[in-house]
């Protein structure tokens, strides 16, 4: 069926039905992987009190932040702010684009994240000091390409 993922039944917002596997958010997030298309894709997220989302840039996709439920704090390059229900927000590629999220709050908050899906795609941490890079295609390996790299830093 066009528009649905494949193999998942519940496309839905505001159901509770999450995916199991590896958590990307790095803090504790629940995930739901929206319809997607090659270039255009959507996840629902769900941050309880004390959860966050690492903060990091990429090189290659652009990202909008949807919030859809509750309140979180927002950190960009430009310091941090509330966001709450309703509000939404747009990434750029680059270190302009930085963003992390946490819920400071008391209840569960819930977010859509749309993004363009660009591969290969290199992705920064500047607090955790590592950079990744990823494709959707094979590498030499033939498994998916997903690197993660320490950058060095320099002291003096």
């Amino acid at each position: 069926m066009v528009g649905w993922v494949s193999g998942m039944t519940d496309n839905n917002v505001w159901t509770d039905t999450w995916e199991t596997g590896e958590d990307w958010s790095g803090g504790g997030a629940e995930a739901k992987r929206l319809p997607r298309g090659s270039q255009l894709g959507a996840t629902v997220y769900e941050l309880d009190p004390g959860d966050f989302v690492v903060y990091h840039f990429h090189h290659a996709s652009e990202e909008l932040l949807i919030l859809l439920r509750g309140v979180v704090m927002l950190k960009t390059a430009n310091g941090e702010r509330r966001l709450e229900e309703g509000d939404v927000v747009h990434f750029p590629v680059g270190p302009d684009g930085a963003h992390g999220v946490r819920n400071d709050g008391d209840s569960p908050a819930r977010y859509v994240m749309v993004s363009t899906l660009v591969s290969p795609e290199v992705v920064e941490y500047p607090e955790l000091k590592q950079l990744t890079a990823q494709a959707r295609t094979r590498s030499q390996t033939g498994e998916r390409l997903f690197v993660i790299h320490d950058v060095a830093t320099t002291e003096e």
